[in-house]
């Protein structure tokens, strides 16, 4: 543990000072200073002058990085007959209707996306107390409410990034490993950064962007410059 300490103290250090940094200082920062045992996740923070209370002020969307998150996600389906089999077929891990619902309402959530055949939606909706508060619950918004099962299977397996802006206006996501490229990272959280961008609601008034931070699990985070980050 007093190694650990060490390094940590010394991650610390390195990242006193810097501040409103580019894309690739921050992510040379964040690869150069993971020093867990394990492979660590890269997060993105973006704080925006939003109000999520106001329905024209919420900012939620999806994004699918370059290069995916580096997370084995797992996906659960609610569907009947050739839709469910199209689930199974696409790599869904839990697949089910009626008998799903009962397994999240006794508790088990051992999924980290939920979606859903729009006839499904009457189930589903029981469930809102349950998924809502985990940001799990379908939305056709952002394509987990859909008959195209197959597509949304892929994509949520394949590093597609839900975000929504929470109560204080903050969007947060996993953006890739520690393992990841410099480049590999970089891309990614341009890309983010682009999709909350353009997710900008009619109601958002003043400055959108205020401030962008990343870090790796364990580690401190770096604000970057938002417009390096925004190309402009």
């Amino acid at each position: 543990m007093a190694k650990l300490g060490k390094r940590t103290t010394a991650a610390r250090a390195a990242f006193v000072g810097k501040n409103n940094v580019t894309v690739a200082e921050a992510v040379e920062l964040m690869k150069s200073h993971a020093v867990a045992k394990f492979d660590e996740t890269i997060e993105i923070a973006v704080c925006l002058g939003v109000d999520p209370r106001h329905a024209d002020q919420m900012v939620r969307g999806k994004v699918s990085l370059p290069n995916g998150t580096g997370k084995t996600v797992r996906v659960a389906v609610f569907a009947r007959g050739d839709k469910a089999e199209e689930a199974q077929k696409a790599g869904a891990d839990i697949v089910g209707a009626e008998d799903l619902m009962e397994i999240v309402q006794g508790g088990k959530i051992d999924f980290d996306r939920c979606i859903a055949t729009p006839d499904m939606m009457p189930i589903v909706g029981r469930l809102g107390k349950v998924l809502g508060p985990r940001n799990l619950m379908p939305n056709p918004k952002i394509g987990t409410v859909t008959m195209d099962i197959k597509e949304a299977v892929e994509a949520a397996k394949g590093g597609e990034v839900q975000f929504k802006a929470e109560k204080a206006g903050v969007v947060h996501a996993g953006i890739g490993k520690a393992s990841f490229s410099a480049k590999q990272l970089e891309e990614n959280v341009l890309a983010f950064v682009k999709a909350i961008s353009q997710a900008r609601p009619a109601g958002a008034k003043g400055t959108y962007m205020k401030k962008i931070s990343v870090s790796s699990s364990m580690g401190p985070g770096v604000s970057l410059d938002i417009a390096n980050a925004t190309g402009n």
